[in-house]
């Protein structure tokens, strides 16, 4: 099997991404009830302050990824 190496179509290049959005979707988009655009944009603004800088990540040994950058640490291997 031949893998391409241009990053196209592969749900291995997204994943991170995709694990984002499902956790903002259901720990702040979905909890809310937003009646504007810029209320929304708000609540998710600071949902995104509190994920990077608060909010504690397995992948990361239990560190944010505010501190994980800053120690510059590697993220864990789970395994398959």
């Amino acid at each position: 099997m031949i893998e391409r190496q241009d990053g196209k179509g592969r749900w291995v290049d997204n994943r991170m991404i995709e694990r984002l959005w499902r956790t903002l979707k259901y720990e702040c988009i979905y909890m809310n009830a937003f009646e504007t655009g810029s209320q929304a944009r708000a609540w998710i603004g600071k949902w995104l302050a509190y994920y990077n800088a608060e909010r504690p990540h397995s992948r990361h040994g239990i560190l944010t990824p505010d501190e994980a950058y800053e120690r510059k640490t590697e993220p864990m291997r789970l395994a398959a």
